[in-house]
């Protein structure tokens, strides 16, 4: 064999070593290359972000939530709603979905103070709820209702409805009932009985909103307790406050003139020891303190007190038990003992009181 033959034949010898070399330096890239892949696809996991509506798909190797939404530059705030907690680890299995809602300011104004929330909450209720804010069913709502909807900016008010029964208590006044007593003194007032004012009771229904009164209605007026009167004896009795300071009751006074007289036979026509001497016209026997009178004007028998106006002593306490035919109309005769105190006496203007 020729050298040329030889060179050629050593020629194609290395080349089919070097290619054999070269196939399995092929085959052993081909399988690193695969393995890589397959263990990168059995690290990695598939993550959907919604992000307020905006939806963003990762694959990563990261294994939290919080690592994820660092690496994709996500930032949630604490008032944001996430449907996963930071720490929550993701799947390799299954798709992970995490849904943020962000949060939105809202207006709460309530009791007297106007609160500036933000909440990712659904309705005004959950809003409400969700800051201890409590309603009941007379509360009004302006500009909102618990079932609205939220919305950024919201201004939600409250108006506080507080229903009360108010009792109102006014006096009624009692009455002074006036009684006559014809055993007391007149201008003597005894009270027998002492008034007591009634109660009377108004029951309204009165309606607060914020605590200022916006209505008051009324419901009932009644009579919870009669006024008691009060009852005052008056008394009708007449009296007179005599010189000597003694108070005589009497039922009338008479404007009279009065004469005077003595058992003389002067003034009697009859002499001591004649039969009817010094004896009254109802049998009594003459004194001081026996009158004559006009029994049309006052009745024999009658006790009075006869007054004698000016500085003269009064001729006193008498009884009506004698008659005179000179006696009529108003005029008296009034007994003395001597004919000086006649002359002294004379004609005289008296008061006659008729006593009970």
């Amino acid at each position: 064999m020729t050298p040329i033959a030889k060179n050629i034949k050593r020629y194609f010898s290395e080349l089919k070593i070097r290619s054999l070399d070269v196939a399995i330096v092929c085959i052993v890239v081909v399988i690193s290359v695969t393995a890589g892949f397959l263990v990168f696809n059995g690290l990695n996991r598939h993550v959907v972000i919604n992000d307020n509506g905006h939806t963003i798909a990762v694959k990563t190797m990261r294994t939290t939530v919080k690592e994820v939404l660092e690496q994709t530059g996500i930032k949630v705030d604490k008032a944001d709603y996430i449907s996963m907690p930071f720490d929550a680890k993701l799947t390799k299995i299954h798709q992970n979905v995490i849904n943020i809602k962000r949060a939105v300011p809202v207006s709460i104004k309530v009791d007297g103070k106007e609160l500036d929330v933000k909440t990712c909450k659904d309705t005004v209720s959950e809003v409400l709820k969700d800051n201890n804010i409590s309603v009941d069913s007379d509360d009004k709502f302006v500009g909102s209702q618990l079932g609205d909807k939220i919305v950024s900016n919201m201004k939600i008010s409250i108006v506080r409805v507080e229903e009360k029964t108010i009792t109102e208590t006014l006096p009624i006044p009692f009455k002074t009932i006036t009684k006559e007593n014809k055993r007391l003194d007149k201008g003597v007032r005894n009270t027998v009985r002492q008034g007591k004012e009634g109660v009377r009771e108004k029951l309204y229904k009165v309606v607060f909103e914020d605590g200022k009164q916006t209505t008051k209605q009324l419901i009932k007026d009644f009579v919870a307790t009669n006024p008691l009167n009060c009852i005052v004896e008056v008394g009708t009795v007449l009296n007179y406050n005599t010189a000597r300071g003694e108070t005589i009751r009497f039922s009338k006074v008479l404007d009279m003139r009065a004469t005077s007289y003595t058992a003389s036979f002067k003034d009697t026509g009859k002499r001591p020891g004649e039969p009817g001497f010094g004896i009254t016209a109802t049998g009594a026997k003459v004194r001081r303190g026996i009158i004559a009178v006009d029994p049309r004007v006052i009745p024999l028998g009658t006790r009075v007190y006869v007054e004698v106006p000016g500085k003269a002593a009064d001729y006193g306490y008498a009884v009506a038990s004698d008659t005179g035919g000179a006696i009529k109309g108003n005029k008296i005769d009034v007994y003395l003992e001597s004919g000086s105190q006649v002359d002294a006496w004379g004609v005289k203007k008296v008061k006659v009181y008729i006593l009970k």
